[in-house]
């Protein structure tokens, strides 16, 4: 089968690999799409993502929908031809399960990462073998190409999640309008919140904004800034640190600030001394855990969420996908049509 396989920084191949086959308790998948992640671009780019570095040849992805092909033994609730989402996390939460900070365990994997030795491999490709419990079924209705929003929007409802019962009647603002940010956005609104404003540098990014309903679009790149301490919650969703400054500063005395993006490790400067004048509430935010279902739920219920993707690739142009990706200025979420 085919699969798209980063050998080292800026080395992307389409290339035969062996296909798997399912044991106990595990599922074979044809894959139909999967999304490009930031972190699938920084190990293109540059060969590693944060500290993890490509040593062996990876497949990239974990944002990955399909059909069932094939059952192991012991494997039940699943059918042949079944539309199924796959949660990356190994181990996860079995479907409606209680959260245990299963995504925060020391040594867990994660499909398409260079974090263990050998790199587990991930979901671009034309089938994966996963365990049973990493299914979760699409409800009806769903299509495929809308379920592929399915793992970026579980990580932005568990990052809003954190904030718990604050965002109903709250005032909001989001900087940084990439896939994350747009969906961190929208479910803001599906939560409640009263007002929501989001700033990007793009004004593609901008519009998509204003399709999911959000209040108020600000273009940094034309001077345009959030009000001062003028808002109760504050979402970091560029992953660069004058974004977070810019979210520090916006919110108001005794107001919430979320860590979505993923900042550099690199040391940087930043004015931190209002959090503690101000007496802001700092959240940070990996992954999610249990949000998967929410998140096809909420796909079904609200159709518009499938505007963050602004472009499809065939398997074959997978390197013009990655080079889509890789430009904010005239994409969103590109997904690879692997079948």
């Amino acid at each position: 089968m085919k699969a798209v396989v980063v050998h080292g920084a800026m080395d992307l191949r389409v290339e035969k690999i062996e296909a798997g086959s399912p044991q106990a308790n595990e599922v074979l998948i044809n894959i139909s799409y999967g999304g490009i992640c930031g972190s699938d671009l920084h190990y293109w780019q540059h060969g590693r993502n944060g500290s993890f570095q490509v040593t062996e040849p990876l497949v990239l992805g974990h944002e990955v929908v399909g059909t069932v092909a094939a059952l192991g033994d012991e494997v039940t609730g699943f059918a042949v031809g079944q539309g199924v989402a796959i949660h990356p996390a190994t181990p996860c939460p079995q479907p409606g399960a209680a959260p245990q900070g299963l995504h925060l365990i020391s040594g867990g994997t994660y499909l398409g990462s260079a974090s263990t030795t050998p790199h587990t491999q991930g979901g671009l490709a034309q089938q994966l073998v996963v365990q049973a419990g990493q299914l979760r079924q699409l409800p009806e209705g769903l299509e495929l190409r809308r379920a592929a929003l399915a793992e970026p929007l579980a990580i932005a409802l568990h990052g809003v999640g954190r904030l718990g019962g604050q965002v109903a009647g709250a005032r909001c603002f989001v900087s940084g309008a990439g896939p994350i940010g747009l969906l961190a956005a929208a479910v803001l609104k599906i939560r409640g919140a009263a007002y929501v404003a989001i700033a990007d540098l793009q004004p593609r990014a901008l519009q998509t904004a204003k399709q999911l309903g959000v209040d108020e679009t600000l273009n940094v790149a034309d001077g345009d800034k959030p009000e001062t301490m003028g808002y109760d919650i504050g979402i970091e969703a560029a992953g660069v640190l004058p974004s977070l400054q810019t979210v520090i500063d916006a919110v108001r005395r005794a107001g919430s600030v979320l860590q979505l993006g993923i900042l550099p490790r690199d040391p940087g400067s930043i004015a931190l001394s209002e959090i503690g004048l101000r007496e802001l509430t700092v959240y940070g935010s990996q992954r999610f855990e249990t949000e998967l279902d929410e998140a096809l739920e909420l796909l079904v219920a609200h159709p518009q969420l499938e505007q963050v993707i602004s472009h499809v690739f065939d398997l074959d142009r997978a390197q013009q996908a990655f080079e889509m990706a890789a430009d904010s200025a005239q994409s969103s979420k590109v997904l690879i049509h692997l079948g």
